[in-house]
Formats: structure tokens, sequence, C-alpha cells
């Protein structure tokens, strides 16, 4: 059965860095794409960047020069680095992975898996 487990949220003042993990484990030769959503509280989930099977990659404009994704196939582990984190930024973060390509899966609004979050709060 396929599980995403998150970690490495927490608090951090403006400008600061924080770095988000994401370990799949199930049949990750299924996960096409794989990437994070975040929600904060009153707003839309947000997709924030992707990564596909050929380690193309997509990013939310608002974070585009600040976060980074990236995976390690070998540990089976998505990353976020998040740089020059800003109040706005402050939400619920999501590891998601679908079997379609991220063309495809984002295009879908909705993804096949899912994590259970791991909260990001930056102060300013």
């Amino acid at each position: 059965q396929a599980q995403l487990v998150e970690s490495g949220g927490g608090s951090v003042q403006a400008g600061g860095s924080l770095r988000l993990s994401c370990v799949a484990s199930g049949y990750t030769a299924s996960y096409s794409c794989m990437g994070w959503f975040r929600q904060a509280p009153g707003k839309e989930r947000e997709g924030v960047a992707f990564v596909d099977s050929d380690v193309s990659t997509t990013y939310a404009d608002s974070v585009k020069g600040r976060f980074t994704i990236s995976k390690d196939n070998a540990k089976n582990t998505l990353y976020l680095h998040m740089n020059s984190l800003k109040p706005e930024d402050t939400a619920m973060y999501y590891c998601a992975a679908d079997p379609e390509s991220c063309k495809v899966a984002i295009s879908k609004a909705d993804f096949g898996y899912w994590g259970q979050g791991t909260q990001v709060t930056v102060s300013s």
C-alpha cells in the first residue's frame, strides 16, 4: 500500500530556511509525478513544486527562486528546500504522488496519493 510520510516542518522567522522531507513506501515505481502542495487556513490548496520521472521540475510563481524540489531515488525520499521564507509561506505542506506525468496530474487538480501534512509557520 502506498504511503507518504512528511517531516521537517516547524517555525522559523522570515528570511529563514527549512527543508521538508517525504519518505515514500509501497510501489514507489508507480510514482511518476511527485510534488508538494500547501494549504493555509481559509485558502484553497495550492500546488508549490513538482518533479517528474524525467527529473523535470515545475514551480509556482510565488516560490520560484526560493524553493527547490529534489528527489533521492535511492532513499525513496522527496525534498523541498525552502529559502528566504516569508510569512505568506505559512501553511500545512502536503507531499503528493501520482502515477501520471506531472502535466496530466496537475491538470487533473488531484493526485492519487497524499501524506498527512507538516506545518510550516513563518513569523515576521
